[in-house]
């Protein structure tokens, strides 16, 4: 294993590297850029590089994504993070804690769910007033009559 003195440490990486190390398309950058869960810079040559520290925001997203976390929760969390350094381990302990309960209530969630559609698939309905899937205890009913979902 070759190790690196500090004058040979690159901080800057190109989409290119940045794509190769993460494992991610290099499309995938820039739609991560796009939607502001990462950021990118421009060398003298107006070439996009990236700081070192974005490989574990990308970890991070990946992670989530991974876990059906939606992106637009993944930005949430992103935004209490540090944007131009390495995230110490107490921010990660706190992002790691809040996702630990959301994927609980999301657990409990889907083997209710689980639980429920045996009865929808043995009775066959469906039906807007008697499915526990689609009209939950007729949640529906409750708005309004009529074509609600439409809207």
């Amino acid at each position: 294993m070759k190790y690196q003195d500090s004058s040979e440490i690159k901080f800057e990486l190109s989409v290119g590297e940045v794509a190769k190390r993460s494992g991610v398309a290099v499309s995938a950058l820039h739609f991560y850029e796009q939607k502001g869960l990462i950021s990118s810079s421009r060398n003298n040559g107006n070439q996009r590089v990236y700081a070192r520290h974005v490989l574990r925001r990308i970890a991070l997203i990946k992670t989530a994504q991974t876990l059906g976390i939606p992106l637009a929760e993944i930005k949430k969390a992103l935004e209490n993070l540090p944007k131009d350094s390495i995230a110490t381990r107490a921010d990660w302990q706190k992002l790691s804690e809040k996702w630990k309960k959301e994927l609980n209530n999301r657990i409990e969630k889907l083997t209710a769910l689980r639980d429920q559609l045996t009865f929808c698939i043995g009775c066959g309905c469906l039906s807007i007033e008697n499915c526990r899937l689609r009209n939950p205890l007729d949640e529906l009913g409750e708005k309004d009559s009529g074509a609600i979902l439409l809207k």
